[in-house]
Formats: structure tokens, C-alpha cells, sequence
């Protein structure tokens, strides 16, 4: 079964995801059952509205599914707040893991990278194992790194869009500059999408509402764990690089004397 590593620890398969937005606590357990995620995501601060009137069993349902809850810091806006969120999020969950989120534009909800950096330095300093939601800026990256961030999370396009990659030089720089895991979050709507990134040599995806907002979440789920998995088969097949000149898969050895000779 295909793995995934991270901070030295490893997970089965390769998708991510959220679990906010679906129609139903059955339909988010069902898409669970059909994907089989290496970790799911869950927000203290943010929080669909079957979860607010579900209470406890939604987090019992995370519980009893035993996948790997990757808590996250979504809706925060200041390194106060991502902190105290973190903080709060490992005692609820008990766990040293969290998906660092701290926005900066609420149009876009483009992440703020010089806030994010500092944040992620305090984090690290205390414990936690930081996966950071950030863009696909080169020297950001590598500003998270110093801090020593093992896995950043570059987005495809602004949150919840659907639109694919954007910019496709600018992440696929990242993938050849950045030799530590990199894991697709926000913008992706199709699983051809999310293979193709896999296709580049990313190390996962994490979705929600493309699976979550789906006229049917259970077959989309399934969808996009066979697109990523078939995605990340390609890029370590080693694909055919493009090229401006034809070439036939077949050669001339042993055709027909009269196509050597030029006859009809």
C-alpha cells in the first residue's frame, strides 16, 4: 500500500480530508469508508452547521473512525490567535499535529506569510508538528523551512474555488526547489486535477469542499483517492517528457519491401 511520510512518521495513502461541509454526519462517514484518507482534518473554529447541532457525536464519529485527526487553525487572523487555537486544538484532540492557518486577505483567504513564519517558529519551539498552509512562493518556503517546518502545504488556488493550479511555473519551481514533502491544499476541483499535481511529484492533496460540496460527496471521495493514487503511480513511472517532433512507437524493421521502396 502506497505511504506517506511525515515528520517521521508514516500513513497510509496519500489524501487528505476535510470534514467540514457535508450534507450529513452518514455521507462524511461513508466518504471516509470509501477514500480511506491518511489523516482528516478538523477546525475548532470553524465548523459546518450539522456539526454545531451534532456536538459531541461529531467528534465521537472522528474518534471512532480511527484515522489520524490533523486538527487546524482556520479562521484565524493573528499569530495570537493561531497559537491560543493550536493550543487549545492538542488538548482537545491530544495530539501534537496541527494544520496552521493564518489569513491574510478574507477575500482570497490567501494565507499571510510573514505572520505565518513567526507562528509556525513559536509552534515548533513548543512542541507541535506544523504543516502549514502557505502559497506558492519560493522564498516563503524556505523561510518556513528555517523555522523548521518538515512539511508545508501550498495551495493550487484560493480556497474553495475549484479553479485547479493557477500558477503552474510558480508550484512546479517549488516541487524542484523544495526537497522535503509538499502537499497540495485549496483550489483543486476535479480529480484529473489532483492527479496531475501528484503527476508533478507532490506528495499528497488534502480536500474538502470539492469532495463535501459534490452533488454526491461518497462517489467523489472514492474518485479522488484512485485519481491521486494513479497520479503518484505516473510520476514514479517516470513519464514520457513532451517533445515538438513526431516519433513512431513502431520502426521500419520488417515492413513490407514495397513501403521501403516507395510503392503503393
Amino acid at each position: 500500500m502506497e505511504t506517506l511520510t511525515l515528520y517521521q512518521q508514516t500513513f497510509s495513502g496519500r489524501l487528505l480530508l476535510g470534514t467540514s461541509g457535508y450534507p450529513s454526519m452518514d455521507v462524511l462517514q461513508q466518504a471516509l469508508t470509501q477514500s480511506k484518507p491518511a489523516m482528516i482534518t478538523a477546525g475548532l473554529r470553524r465548523q459546518g452547521a450539522f456539526h454545531q447541532e451534532a456536538g459531541q457525536g461529531f467528534w465521537s464519529l472522528l474518534q471512532q473512525t480511527g484515522i489520524p485527526i490533523l486538527p487546524n487553525t482556520a479562521g484565524c487572523h493573528s499569530i495570537q490567535e493561531a497559537v491560543a487555537t493550536a493550543q487549545m486544538a492538542r488538548e482537545v484532540f491530544e495530539t501534537d499535529w496541527i494544520k496552521l492557518e493564518l489569513i491574510g486577505d478574507d477575500d482570497t483567504l490567501q494565507p499571510d506569510v510573514f505572520q505565518l513564519v513567526q507562528a509556525a517558529d513559536i509552534l515548533i519551539r513548543d512542541g507541535f508538528k506544523v504543516l502549514p498552509y502557505c502559497t506558492e512562493d519560493l522564498i516563503a518556503a524556505r523561510r518556513l523551512i528555517d523555522v523548521g517546518c518538515q512539511v508545508l502545504m501550498p495551495w493550487a488556488a484560493p480556497i474553495g474555488t475549484a479553479l485547479g493550479v493557477v500558477h503552474e511555473y510558480a508550484l512546479r519551481v517549488l516541487r524542484e526547489r523544495i526537497d522535503i514533502p509538499l502537499i497540495i491544499d485549496a483550489g483543486i476541483g476535479l480529480p484529473s486535477q489532483a492527479a496531475q499535481v501528484m503527476e508533478w511529484g507532490f506528495d499528497g492533496v488534502l480536500l474538502n469542499s470539492a469532495v463535501a460540496q459534490s452533488a454526491y460527496p461518497v462517489k467523489m471521495a472514492k474518485a479522488f483517492a484512485l485519481a491521486i493514487q494513479s497520479g503518484r503511480l505516473a510520476y514514479e513511472a517516470e513519464p514520457l517528457p513532451p517533445r515538438q517532433n513526431a516519433k513512431a512507437s513502431t520502426t521500419t524493421v520488417g515492413q513490407p519491401f514495397w513501403h521501403s521502396a516507395g510503392y503503393e
